[in-house]
Order: C-alpha cells, then structure tokens, then sequence
C-alpha cells in the first residue's frame, strides 16, 4: 500500500516547476538533501523515477509525465481540506492569493488594502496585478484564489459575483472646452484616441463602444497603444489627446485635471467589476470581508445611474 505525504507531493511540484533541486528547497523552506532524500524514498515506494536528474533542467520521465497531473489534483484537495478546517473552526488565518487587472489596480487597492491588511494581520494577502487571460488561467490551475476584474466572462467553469458598475467618462487634453461637458460617442475623434495594448480588456471594451473596428478600416493609425492606463494618461496629456476611463481612474489628481474630464450621454457605457473564484475556493468568510472591504470604498465615489448599458470585456 503507498504512504505519501503531502510534503512529498509539495516537493514533486515544486521540482517540476524549477528544474532545480536548490530552487525547489528554497521555495519548500528546506534544504536541499531533504527534498532529495523525500523524493527518492516516493520513487522507490513506485519503483521508477519520477525525474531524470542528468538532464538540465531536471525534466519529469515518461513515468512522472503520467503522474504529475494527479499530484496536481491531491495538492490541491490537500489544501482544499486545510481551509474547510479553518473555515470551519471559525479562524481566519493562512494565505489569500488576489489576481487584479491592471485598469483596475491602481485606483481601487489604495482604497482600502492598507485597512485591510491592518485588520487582518494573521492573514498573508499576495496581490498579483495580470491580464485576465492570466487571471482566469491561474483560477483554473487554483494557482490564484480570487480573480478581480471586469465581468461577466465567456468562462462558465468558474464563479462570477458582481461587486460594483463602474461608468465610462472621457478624458480629453486638448485646449477646448466643451461646456455641455457632455459626449456623444460619435463626438470622439478616433485620430487623437490613445488606448492600451490590445491585451487588455478595457481596449476591447472601448473598442465597443467607439466601434473601432469598423472604423479603423479607413485608416492605419487611428489606435495608439500603451502598457498601462498611469503612463497611457502621461501620453495623453503630453499630445493633448483623449482616452475613455473608468470613474475610479479619476480619483489619481496628480495625472487628472478634473475639468477635462466630461460624462457621456445617456446610455452611458459602463463596465461591471466582480469577483471570479474556482468552484473548490472554500475561503468563504475572507472573501466576505473582501467584499465588504471593496463596497465600502467604492459607494461614496461610485453613483448609481439608472441608463447604463454594461460593455462585456470579451
């Protein structure tokens, strides 16, 4: 009958993961010798190898390849079970993995994450600011707990709770002043339209809304791009240029002049932001405080509005 450990399998995908015993102990808080020694005593307990050590890096054999994907699954029915524990025994400690996209991060985090963090210090709260793509990737693999981004998405396998609507305003650099300080979408000029790179949702969204695909037929350079919305707000006020944001971006005042900024005619393009979980994500009463952590911050800076039409970020 095989006894294994839950640090043996830990080790496994540590190794498989670096291809470095050193690499692999330091990220298991080991040494060396005793990831080596646990892992060669799983191997004789199966009577092959799990890894080949002469290659470089340490690659899985055949044999491994056949397991690593159920040494996946037990790790995480392992953890599964050790925060039903905690959720059941009413503690709230461990660790929170949060995935943030980047048009999302800077305004909404500086809002309450220090609170946050100083109310619940027996927490560890590792905050990764990705694409959804990388996101929804990290969900699937239960390498992320809590996915915060712009919703609904296409993926049925994972869990979509609404958080908040967040409106479309544009902000326009230029020296004229519109003094209805209202937008129509067709009042956009697509040649002084900077945006993200198309990696990022909001462009789709944008793209949406300013129809851009039909438009950028009639010429190559309508669209320029940036990495993140911060220096995508340096450009645009630099070439005196115009973007749409969402509401919460307004709050950065060192980069915003508020009087450029105009709201748009009714109905205004909106964006929902959620949360998206596995189905095994068991932290129930962290994610709870999260939320509440997150409404709280928001409704003060976040009016409802009754003529909102919601663009979907894929």
């Amino acid at each position: 009958m095989l006894s294994i450990s839950k640090s043996q399998i830990k080790y496994v995908l540590a190794l498989d993961k670096t291809g470095s015993f050193s690499e692999a102990a330091g990220q298991c808080f080991v040494t060396q010798s005793t990831l080596s020694t646990m892992i060669k005593k799983l191997e004789n307990q199966f009577d092959f190898k799990i890894f080949d050590r002469k290659s470089k890096p340490i690659k899985l054999t055949i044999e491994g390849q056949n397991l690593i994907s159920q040494f996946k699954l037990i790790h995480h029915q392992f953890e599964t079970l050790e925060e039903l524990v905690q959720e059941t025994k009413d503690v709230m400690h461990g660790n929170l993995s949060v995935g943030i996209i980047p048009t999302l991060a800077p305004f909404l985090l500086p809002l309450f994450l220090d609170r946050l963090v100083s109310n619940y210090p027996n927490i560890k709260f590792s905050i990764y600011e990705i694409t959804t793509n990388e996101i929804i990737s990290r969900l699937k693999s239960r390498d992320l707990d809590i996915g915060l981004l712009s919703i609904p998405l296409v993926e049925k396998q994972l869990i979509q709770k609404k958080l908040f609507t967040e409106e479309f305003l544009i902000y326009d650099a230029s020296d004229f002043k519109n003094s209805k300080k209202k937008y129509k979408i067709e009042d956009i000029d697509l040649s002084r339209l900077w945006l993200l790179e198309e990696s990022h949702c909001l462009t789709y969204q944008i793209g949406q809304i300013c129809h851009l695909k039909k438009k950028r037929s009639i010429s190559n350079n309508l669209v320029y791009n940036s990495g993140s919305i911060l220096s995508l707000l340096e450009l645009v006020n630099i070439n005196k240029g115009l973007t749409l944001l969402p509401k919460l971006a307004i709050g950065n005042e060192k980069l915003i002049d508020r009087s450029r900024v105009y709201n748009m005619t009714n109905p205004i393009p909106a964006r929902e932001i959620g949360f998206v979980t596995h189905p095994d994500f068991v932290k129930k009463r962290i994610l709870k405080v999260l939320e509440r952590e997150i409404k709280d911050s928001v409704k003060p800076l976040l009016k409802k509005s009754k003529n909102v039409f919601i663009v979907k970020p894929n």
